[in-house]
């Protein structure tokens, strides 16, 4: 409808929400959305010019999203943008988990400040083509909480968009909060004039994750935004077998710690033994995983991506996991699945 959606309770004949007549006509007596029509805004949303302008600069716009919650959706937004920043692209990392703002600190930014210019809010920077925004950066206390409705939450994405000078930017990866509420709808608006590159979602391999995650590329579809692909993140533990603890229960159901003993017989009789990698399933994967939904729903498998306590140590301390051999099970899987993208979408 030319002038504006109906809402779903409105009166038969409604004239639309951005109508002259919105509120106003005859048809509008009795509506429970009558004031609220009769007194919002009509016309184009002006910010939106004002967003246009700042995303002219930026080539590509990725969403990175996820169905649950505790999946490792911004360990991977974070992982994802030390790579392209790694590969001499221009990367902004945005952050709209506006109650659960992981960023800053993923990134090595915690306790730093947003700074103004003339040309807007400036980026906090990780190295001179990797800048980061969130309202982290904004709270004068990290334990403090931010108890906000949607409007207001959707106004700072909104300034975050038009008031943010990235410059020029190759990449531009938006760290979304799980599911599919006010935040994922407004920052799909705010972009669609100004195109949208995809979403990827990040997964657990379980049942419990993947009926959310069905959800989020339904929600994809409906609002025209392309599934670039899936991502099955702590599909299985894997660690070398050195770095694993051995236990062993006695007959009072406490676990005596047997590791030493064990390192040492494999040094002595099982040397080729050091050089391992033990994997173990932690989530049941029985029905298929990620690989199967993908099938299924005919969107894109990007990989999977082992829990590894490497990654996790460098999520917790800052840093990227490519930057040394430390993340040795999962910076290859990563890297891989950086990779394909890139190839797949021609972003060189």
């Amino acid at each position: 409808m030319e002038n504006g959606e109906v809402p779903d309770n409105a009166n038969e004949h409604c004239p639309g929400t951005q109508s002259d007549l919105a509120g106003k006509s005859d048809a509008c007596q009795g509506c429970p959305n009558q004031d609220a029509c009769a007194t919002a805004p009509k016309g184009p949303d002006p910010d939106l010019v004002a967003i246009a302008e700042r995303m002219a600069t930026v080539k590509h716009k990725i969403l990175i999203l996820s169905g649950k919650g505790g999946v490792g959706k911004s360990t991977f937004s974070a992982q994802l943008a030390f790579a392209l920043a790694a590969m001499d692209f221009q990367v902004g990392l945005l952050d709209i988990d506006i109650c659960g703002p992981s960023i800053p600190k993923m990134l090595g930014l915690e306790g730093q400040d947003i700074h103004q210019s003339n040309l807007g809010w400036s980026p906090v920077y990780v190295e001179s083509n990797l800048g980061v925004m969130s309202i982290g950066f904004m709270l004068p206390n990290p334990d403090e909480a931010v108890i906000w409705r949607g409007p207001r939450k959707n106004g700072l994405i909104k300034q975050f968009l038009k008031d943010v000078y990235w410059g020029e930017l190759d990449f531009l990866v938006v760290d979304a909060p799980p599911g599919t509420s006010d935040e994922h709808i407004s920052i799909v608006q705010f972009l669609q004039a100004t195109g949208i590159d995809g979403a990827i979602i990040v997964t657990t391999p379980q049942q419990v994750s993947l009926i959310d995650v069905r959800k989020e590329v339904s929600f994809c579809k409906k609002v025209g935004v392309e599934v670039l692909g899936v991502v099955e993140n702590m599909s299985g533990l894997c660690q070398p077998l050195v770095d694993f603890k051995f236990m062993k229960m006695t007959e009072t159901g406490e676990q005596e710690d047997v590791t030493e003993k064990v390192s040492e017989y494999m040094r002595e009789k099982a040397p080729e033994m050091l050089n391992l990698i033990a994997c173990s399933e932690v989530f049941d994967s029985s029905g298929g995983g990620a690989m199967k939904m993908c099938r299924e729903m005919d969107v894109p498998f990007l990989g999977k991506v082992p829990l590894d306590p490497q990654l996790c140590k460098a999520a917790e301390e800052g840093r990227s996991c490519f930057a040394d051999q430390k993340c040795g099970v999962s910076a290859p899987a990563l890297k891989n699945i950086v990779e394909k993208l890139t190839a797949e979408n021609k972003w060189r």
